[in-house]
């Protein structure tokens, strides 16, 4: 299948919504050594359109771990919830951070499963990364 290209105003405008920064893991482009990448929220594979709506900002890291997920199981209640929806949902009433700053901690059922999902805690290259931005000042995130 031929690769998808977002047309160049749909890419700037999909950045500048999403203030140049993984609706993930809220890691921002300046930081992230590779560019962010203009996902899918609902990937294309699983009936998602290229429509603007359903576009958002990925680092390399959180993109290469949703793959073509849409849902994940929630360790708490076993029940299969909807990923994070980074144009739709606030990020702080599904998410928070741990009080040194490097993890992830799910609030609720799509927090939860979402963190598992895309091992926004448990990817040790993404941990080891965030602990020199929590040393030099740079997170996390103040909003």
């Amino acid at each position: 299948m031929a690769r998808y290209r977002i047309p160049i105003a749909m890419d700037q405008r999909v950045r500048a919504v999403a203030r140049n920064r993984c609706g993930y893991c809220l890691s921002p482009q300046h930081l992230v050594m590779a560019r962010l990448e203009v996902e899918h929220i609902i990937p294309r594979a699983k009936g998602g359109s290229d429509d603007e709506s359903n576009l958002w900002l990925a680092c390399p890291i959180c993109n290469g771990h949703k793959a073509d997920k849409v849902s994940a199981l929630d360790p708490v209640t076993s029940l299969t919830v909807p990923l994070f929806n980074p144009r739709s949902q606030i990020w702080s009433e599904h998410f928070q951070w741990s009080s040194d700053g490097l993890l992830v901690i799910g609030l609720t059922p799509i927090g939860r499963a979402t963190v598992n999902a895309l091992q926004l805690s448990d990817d040790s290259d993404a941990l080891l990364v965030r602990s020199y931005w929590v040393e030099a000042g740079w997170h996390p995130p103040n909003d």
